[in-house]
């Protein structure tokens, strides 16, 4: 009886020993952080997404990408006080409008096609510090894009005529290129803001427009492939790392 009170008792005081210790805190000298962004997004002349006119055999049709907006979360890791790491996970949708018309008639008619794509930046990020809490950034990088599906509009104009719009995909992920450029106050308290500009551009077509004229027994198709680039307003805020009260458990039972 007494060597099981032994053997429980020097159980118990190597068990307390093991794990009484105090578990050291770790402290990030370049530590993360994680946030949420919105993007109103914007089509552009100037990276091949404003208006584009296609015509065959009298079939005329004109697309223009329109305002769209994209959302989601951002992970930022720091390298060193001047570089850092960005990731994350954004949903974005881009709006097509498109206008069809056929010569020698008064028959003409405008529909729209929303776009969605998901996709992951890759960039590397670089501060320039202005003053104590404000700091101006630059990050280059590119994303790998997914397109779920294809979309589709089917307008009624009057009479027999009958107007289709396909928006087929060709590759469902694509790679796209991306720069920001913006400015950035801090603070420990609550937060981190950010206001800047980003440029995407597709080093693919988004999609393949097909847009089909159907009259009784007559049809008249055009394909033309759509950019997708864009330029966008970036708004983010990040959330501080607050330090809870009480034991930190930075590791798990074996360390």
């Amino acid at each position: 009886m007494m060597q099981k009170w032994f053997r429980f008792l020097v159980f118990m005081t190597f068990y307390k020993s093991l794990f009484a210790q105090p578990i050291p805190e770790v402290k990030e000298r370049f530590p993360s952080y994680f946030g949420l962004h919105i993007r109103p997004i914007f089509g552009s002349a100037y990276l091949t997404t404003g208006s584009q006119t296609v015509t065959q055999n009298g079939y005329t049709v004109s697309t223009k990408q329109y305002p769209g907006y994209s959302f989601g979360g951002t992970l930022r890791k720091g390298i060193t006080n001047l570089i850092a790491f960005e990731t994350g996970l954004n949903y974005t949708q881009r709006n097509i409008q498109i206008s069809m018309s056929v010569a020698d008639s008064n028959l003409s008619a405008k529909d729209s096609l929303r776009f969605v794509t998901f996709d992951i930046p890759l960039n590397a990020l670089v501060y320039i510090k202005l003053t104590e809490k404000f700091f101006a950034n630059a990050a280059m990088g590119f994303a790998l894009c997914y397109k779920p599906s294809n979309v589709q509009t089917i307008c009624y104009p009057g009479g027999l005529n009958i107007f289709t719009n396909v928006g087929r995909v060709k590759r469902l992920s694509s790679i796209e290129l991306n720069a920001n450029l913006g400015f950035e106050y801090r603070t420990m308290k609550s937060g981190f803001f950010y206001f800047g500009g980003s440029v995407r551009i597709p080093t693919s077509e988004l999609y393949v427009l097909g847009s089909q004229h159907k009259y009784q027994g007559y049809t008249n198709t055009i394909e033309t492939n759509i950019s997708g680039a864009y330029m966008a307003l970036d708004f983010r805020y990040f959330f501080p790392n607050i330090k809870n009260k009480g034991t930190q458990f930075n590791y798990g039972p074996i360390y």
